[in-house]
């Protein structure tokens, strides 16, 4: 299983506008693709340097089908994500391979 998170530190003049879209818009797109198992957002607490922070964790489940979404999708949803919110947002990437995973 493959964890891709994306961290974003967001204007928070239009936090809200952005949360609204991304939940509306671009998860829904991104899980669309036939990648993604599932999608999680998260408040990133003590990094509200110039902006507020938020990781959207997408759970994949394969190294294949993560890599199918880079190449037949990122490029235009990333694109769409950049064009809306130029200037407002900070991004970086992050790839995980699960290891193991507990329960209780």
């Amino acid at each position: 299983m493959i964890l891709y998170n994306v961290t974003v530190s967001i204007d928070p003049q239009i936090e809200q506008e952005w949360l609204a879209w991304m939940r509306a818009t671009h998860i829904p797109e991104v899980l669309q693709s036939g990648c993604f198992l599932e999608s999680k957002i998260s408040r990133i607490h003590g990094e509200e340097e110039g902006g507020v922070t938020y990781s959207i964790l997408y759970t994949s489940p394969s190294q294949d089908k993560y890599d199918e979404y880079q190449r037949d999708h990122a490029p235009r949803l990333q694109k769409d994500h950049t064009e809306k919110y130029q200037g407002k947002f900070a991004a970086f990437r992050t790839i995980l391979t699960v290891v193991e995973h507990f329960t209780v």
